[in-house]
């Protein structure tokens, strides 16, 4: 063999032995950033309606729990055993005319705020989390999601706030682009999501080279719309996906008034259904179906009261139980080996159970909601999963109840007592 061709073959052969080597070492990469144990921040709702948005001092400092917590109270969060925040950020004032002269503002105070955690010795996940328009807003989920030309706005904005972020450490700063998105939840077989999220993706990569991005399924991240996500189509491995679970729903959301037209009925129901006598749990079973009877309307009455029976009938025993919370986990997990996602790239974003609707008098009893967080946690944690309970405050708070009033301390005595 002639030194040209010898030189070419051992320069082919190198080559080939550090593409392996290249390829070898991207398959195995993880997120830059790693979590464990969470808690989600607030979001707003309780501040003013969009026609005072132009006003500073209305509006900063951004988010609305700055108005509230300071720094001693997220280092108690780090004591309690958190080492994560997910830090709720309402995008609604960036879409907002109201607030053009304030858009630096506000991406700064974001940035404070998440370098404010991050003085507190914890993590945080800047969530881009839209709520339903109404309330005095203009524009939430529904509008971005209907309206193209709104979606390309709400791009840019994630693109902006990516930008805000990009030179934070990313081991420490994560970038969510969209909570929970509201689309392709019919039966119709659309598939809006996948295409809109490659958008969402390319632009905060596009802005923040470094930092971890985490991505979701459709319809408010449920596990089955995580399941139909390509991976492979994200061509990315700083990369976390997320799927939020309140299983089983009639428990968790009992009398949220926003949350369809049957669970505002009910309220009472223990944790597990078994942690009260059948004689005990049948009175307030009665009690729910006399108030469907009395309050609503007689064309729904007989479906409520078909759906009640039917949704206790499917968690009337520990087994059923069991299988019901067990199975988004496991669904999950199947979808991220299937997909070669190791388990520290997938979170829990969301979980919770209810302690009180706003203006309702019924208090979820603190042992069943310590009881439920409790064994959401143990799943999330047998599958190497991260997790970030809901929420620091308001009607699923474990810290803050409504009106400057504690949340019992049972749920963060659970999450203090974890090995």
């Amino acid at each position: 063999m002639n030194p040209m061709a010898l030189l070419t073959t051992m320069i082919k052969t190198l080559m080939a032995v550090v593409l392996a080597l290249a390829a070898s070492t991207l398959s195995g990469e993880a997120a830059t950033f790693t979590m464990k144990r969470g808690l989600n921040l607030d979001q707003w709702v309780t501040w003013p309606g969009e026609d005072q948005w132009g006003d500073a001092k209305a509006i900063l400092p951004y988010p609305e729990w700055r108005k509230f917590l300071n720094e001693d109270d997220l280092k108690a969060l780090k004591d309690a055993g958190f080492d994560f925040l997910r830090m709720p950020v309402d995008p609604s004032p960036f879409l907002s005319d109201k607030t053009t002269d304030l858009r630096d503002q506000l991406n700064a105070s974001v940035l404070d705020s998440a370098r404010m955690i991050n003085r507190a010795g914890l993590k945080v996940i800047v969530d881009m989390h839209l709520i339903p328009a109404g309330g005095g807003r203009k524009i939430g989920m529904g509008e971005v999601m209907d309206d193209p030309a709104t979606f390309d706005r709400y791009v840019e904005v994630v693109r902006g706030m990516a930008r805000t972020l990009a030179a934070e450490d990313p081991e420490k700063v994560a970038f969510e682009p969209m909570n929970e998105p509201i689309v392709d939840c019919g039966s119709d077989g659309t598939s809006l999501w996948p295409d809109r999220q490659r958008k969402l993706f390319a632009a905060a990569r596009a802005s923040a080279t470094k930092l971890t991005l985490v991505l979701t399924g459709a319809c408010y991240s449920a596990a089955s719309s995580l399941e139909k996500i390509d991976p492979k189509t994200i061509p990315d491995d700083n990369v976390i996906w997320t799927f939020h679970s309140y299983d089983p729903f009639l428990l968790t959301h009992q009398g949220a008034t926003w949350a369809g037209d049957f669970i505002p009925y009910v309220t009472g129901l223990p944790y597990p259904l078994t942690a009260v006598p059948k004689a005990q749990l049948d009175v307030t079973l009665d009690t729910i179906r006399a108030r469907i009877k009395a309050e609503a309307p007689w064309t729904r009455q007989h479906g409520l009261l078909a759906y009640l029976d039917e949704q206790v009938a499917s968690m009337d025993s520990a087994d059923k139980l069991l299988g019901l919370m067990d199975a988004p986990f496991k669904a999950v997990e199947a979808w991220a080996r299937a997909n070669g996602i190791k388990p520290e790239d997938i979170t829990l974003g969301e979980f919770g159970m209810i302690r009180q609707e706003y203006g309702n008098a019924y208090v979820m009893p603190a042992e069943y909601r310590a009881a439920y967080v409790r064994d959401m946690i143990a799943r999330a944690e047998a599958h190497g999963f991260s997790w970030s309970v809901w929420s620091y405050g308001g009607a699923f708070g474990i810290v803050d109840a409504f009106n400057g009033d504690k949340a019992e301390p049972d749920v963060l005595d659970a999450i203090r007592s974890l090995p």
